[in-house]
């Protein structure tokens, strides 16, 4: 683990897509890193874990989902278009993302592929989450390098959730979403929608991989 020797602007970006663009330039290389594109790793799991055997239930953003996501007003547009999004993703009307500005997203990849990957929360501490192969049974073990928590690498302005329908028979659409919620602010979770089940995921920010991962 070690920390950006970042200046004051550079530890004050906040959003999720300046706080990207930014830490290319602002975080120092590391020995052994090669940067690359900015992704986003969505994670599970104790805020406080160090480690962990459950990898396989997170997923990976290549490309920033936010700027390619559609708004919560367009939603009936999407759905005109079979689920297709400007951006050419699809909408999967069974297991939807929604972000921290209301806005609808493509789904992550899972599982995460394994890997050491360099993540950030763009807060004080960058480390090293190692991510196995799975095991036998499609188990994933995880580490964050030198005792650091999920907590630690977690973007905190950034959300991600996940909502799926229920098994009473409600629909669980975007078009139930509370829209008065958004901008979310630090520290609340995402809004409930009627019809759907919703998990929340931590939102870590990868900005390089190990040369030897």
């Amino acid at each position: 683990m070690f920390k950006a020797a970042a200046t004051y602007a550079c530890r004050a970006l906040k959003p999720c897509l300046v706080a990207a663009i930014a830490l290319m330039a602002c975080l120092p290389a590391h020995a052994g890193m090669t940067r690359i594109a900015t992704r986003y790793i969505a994670a599970l799991g104790d805020p406080q874990a160090t480690s962990g055997t459950d990898a396989q239930s997170w997923g990976l953003w290549a490309i920033d989902p936010g700027p390619r996501g559609v708004r919560l007003r367009d939603y009936e547009k999407l759905a005109a278009a079979n689920g297709v999004a400007p951006e050419g993703w699809q909408f999967d009307r069974d297991a939807w993302w929604l972000e921290e500005h209301g806005l609808i997203m493509e789904s992550p990849a899972f599982p995460l592929p394994p890997g050491r990957y360099v993540v950030t929360g763009g807060r004080e501490v960058t480390s090293v989450l190692t991510v196995e192969a799975p095991d036998a049974t499609g188990r994933q073990a995880w580490s964050l390098a030198d005792g650091a928590t999920i907590h630690d690498v977690t973007h905190l302005h950034c959300r991600a959730a996940l909502y799926t329908a229920r098994d009473d028979g409600r629909s669980c659409t975007p078009g139930n979403t509370p829209t008065q919620v958004f901008l979310m602010s630090l520290g609340r979770a995402m809004p409930a929608v009627e019809g759907c089940s919703k998990q929340d995921y931590q939102v870590l920010i990868v900005i390089g991989m190990m040369a030897d991962g």
